[in-house]
């Protein structure tokens, strides 16, 4: 087995702690529980359903990729909304997704860089959760590359953005472990690229100590 140099993070889910459920009942609060599974198409859980329309997949997709402009998003969230709603309620939802990025993870990065692992970041994100998040916690010092899908107009699993990665971070994939929260992300990773993967920062953990 090759000896691992490099360790590819995922953000939400595996450095960012996630309340998806929170952020389903704010939106029920503002639209209803109908329009949160055909719009926003996802269930208490943060799983994906299955009547949601092309429309709605576009939007997610779209605002993901960083194709359309928050204020764009929002305004077209407004449009499913109770009468009354305001655009700072459909933004304090959204946000309501995002819970904590423990500190413990970053210092355990900080020291992986230290025992001299290259850290990099692949986040499917988007701008409202982005930018918070990279002031308050200041990603830039603790990675030696970031990736976000929606500053780079693509996103997992697709193999243009692994191959897009492995090109740009100049990686060395026989040396690299991946760490998704996702299933679907790691198996794109293992079969485009031949990446080692693991699902949380503990089995990380457990791997680089074989």
């Amino acid at each position: 087995m090759e000896k691992i140099n490099t360790i590819v993070f995922d953000l939400g889910g595996v450095l960012i702690d996630l309340n998806v459920p929170r952020c389903v009942a704010n939106f029920k609060r503002l639209m209803g529980e109908e329009n949160v599974r055909n719009v926003l198409g996802i269930d208490d859980e943060g799983e994906g359903v299955v009547a949601v329309s092309a429309a709605t997949l576009q939007l997610m997709h779209d605002y993901e990729y960083g194709n359309i402009s928050t204020d764009t998003f929002i305004a077209t969230l407004l449009e499913y909304c109770y009468p009354g709603t305001t655009a700072e309620q459909v933004r304090e939802a959204w946000m309501s997704m995002l819970d904590n990025l423990p500190q413990a993870k970053l210092d355990y990065i900080a020291s992986l860089r230290k025992a001299g692992y290259r850290t990099i970041l692949l986040s499917n994100s988007n701008q409202m959760h982005w930018d918070p998040i990279f002031e308050q916690f200041h990603l830039d010092r603790y990675f030696d590359c970031i990736f976000a899908s929606h500053l780079l107009h693509m996103g997992k699993p697709s193999q243009q953005v692994f191959e897009h990665v492995e090109r740009e971070a100049q990686i060395d994939s026989a040396h690299t472990i991946y760490v998704d929260d996702l299933e679907k992300n790691r198996a794109a990773g293992e079969r485009f690229l031949g990446w080692r993967t693991c699902g949380s920062v503990d089995e990380l953990k457990k791997e680089l100590s074989k």
